[in-house]
């Protein structure tokens, strides 16, 4: 659901982040000795890092995780975008969790990161990642009692399949960016966002795509301003954080155009008609949907999300887009966190 030309790749600014307010959170007493308390940890030596031997139906492979600090109840499994994107673009979550004392796990799905990267076609379908998750989390020794998993954009999807197959191992859920049905996503970027655009410029953008030349450079010379720059993160691209550009970097192109599809306006892969809609009812462990104005996904739409959930909450982040971890950040890492010690605490939802 998202991708980042190569030609663009090597712009960073790094020192971007250094001008990003930073949230104030209050550190749970005695919170840092036991933070950083790795008592009793098998990852000591590797520094939180875990290799996860998981079985699928074409043999074994491994794939690559790792654990930033300790908290007996709050432990929040990251799910990473693309599909075929890598955990790495999630480092701002850096910034914010340690100060709330909060326990989170970094994930390179099968073929993504430092995770193994088998080519074979049939590996790449929702099943086979929803039952991957759930080896990671036993790996993890993750339970209900702690257990939170946060999807993001293609993570999302993997999230929302998640809870519904194995909600008796949950303790709540995030879904970011992300609605429950790819044919709504369609529509609105039919009816919302390519409306919106230069027609002249789109009408390029999708002779190119009906060419099947979209890694001719001037497909993304098209899209990075009017649809990149307006929906996916809200800085010139020569201000994308460098986590976000190396993570775009190495993203595997065959996971992504198989699962999403080649067009950057919707999707067209494997995910084509996958459509949750009328079974979000059956998620009821307290769940959070986080949505953005500026978002490529519907903002609208994923408030209506929110209601339809038994357990649900609605976050909108009112400056961000798909990336709103990064350009909302202080709207976006205020109200997780906030539903996160909520959970925790046993409070309501609505």
């Amino acid at each position: 659901m998202f991708r980042k030309p190569m030609a663009l790749l090597l712009l960073v600014a790094a020192s971007l982040l250094t001008s990003i307010p930073a949230l104030t959170a209050s550190p749970r007493p005695g919170a840092q000795t036991s933070y950083f308390d790795n008592t009793g940890r098998d990852d000591v030596l590797s520094g939180g890092q875990k290799t996860v031997v998981i079985d699928t139906p074409k043999g074994k492979f491994k794939v690559w995780t790792k654990r930033v600090g300790n908290n007996p109840t709050i432990k929040v499994l990251l799910l990473h975008g693309g599909p075929g994107a890598t955990h790495e673009y999630f480092e701002a979550f850096d910034s914010y969790f340690p100060g709330a004392g909060i326990e989170y796990y970094y994930y390179d799905q099968l073929g993504s990161g430092f995770s193994d990267k088998p080519t074979d076609p049939s590996l790449w379908d929702i099943p086979r990642f929803v039952d991957e998750v759930e080896q990671v989390r036993q790996a993890l020794h993750l339970d209900k009692d702690n257990f939170f998993v946060l999807g993001h954009s293609w993570g999302g999807v993997l999230a929302i399949e998640y809870a519904l197959k194995y909600p008796q191992h949950l303790k709540g859920v995030i879904i970011s960016n992300m609605m429950d049905s790819i044919p709504a996503y369609n529509a609105y970027a039919n009816k919302v966002l390519m409306p919106a655009m230069d027609q002249r410029k789109l009408a390029e953008v999708k002779k190119l795509e009906a060419e099947k030349k979209t890694s001719d450079p001037r497909y993304m010379e098209l899209l990075m301003p009017m649809h990149y720059e307006q929906h996916v993160l809200r800085m010139p691209a020569a201000q994308w954080p460098e986590p976000v550009e190396r993570s775009f970097a190495h993203l595997n192109e065959q996971v992504y155009v198989m699962m999403q599809g080649p067009s950057e306006l919707g999707a067209s892969g494997k995910l084509l008609h996958w459509d949750r809609s009328k079974d979000l009812k059956n998620i009821t462990v307290p769940t959070l949907v986080i949505g953005a104005k500026y978002d490529t996904m519907d903002p609208a739409y994923m408030e209506a999300m929110a209601k339809k959930l038994p357990n649900g909450r609605f976050l909108l982040c009112p400056k961000g887009a798909h990336m709103a971890m990064y350009d909302d950040q202080a709207t976006y890492f205020t109200g997780l966190i906030g539903f996160l010690e909520d959970v925790d605490a046993g409070k309501p939802m609505k």
